[in-house]
């Protein structure tokens, strides 16, 4: 029922900057938190940035873009934000957006993931 739809992801150059965004939509009584997961060809998913919801809207960062990357949440709009500076080459993976749900106040729990949006740094 909850869907999340990520768009932002572009061809840059290195030392650039993009805007992801994540889009939540569908039944969702409540938003616990929510993060951004990027994917290197062959290598495994990570953790990029999160926020948590219920805990004030507390951040938390990879070491690999602390300073750089911005997690940020549109509550009104329920939208969630990446905002990519000072790129690197290293940085090139898709991006995914995930998030943690209740669909009623009784609690039914769901993990999202969206389809991904692609971002290439070049150098």
């Amino acid at each position: 029922q909850v869907q999340l739809v990520e768009s932002g992801g572009a061809l840059v150059q290195a030392g650039g900057s993009l805007r992801l965004s994540c889009a939540a939509s569908g039944s969702i009584f409540k938003t616990n938190a929510m993060g951004w997961y990027r994917q290197a060809p062959g290598e495994q998913r990570e953790l990029v940035a999160s926020i948590t919801i219920t805990s004030n809207d507390m951040t938390h960062y990879a070491d690999f873009v602390k300073g750089r990357f911005t997690i940020s949440r549109d509550n009104a709009e329920n939208i969630l934000y990446l905002q990519m500076n000072s790129l690197k080459p290293e940085d090139t993976a898709v991006y995914y957006c995930n998030g943690d749900f209740e669909t009623t106040a009784w609690g039914d729990y769901h993990n999202v993931w969206g389809q991904g949006t692609l971002v290439i740094v070049s150098s």
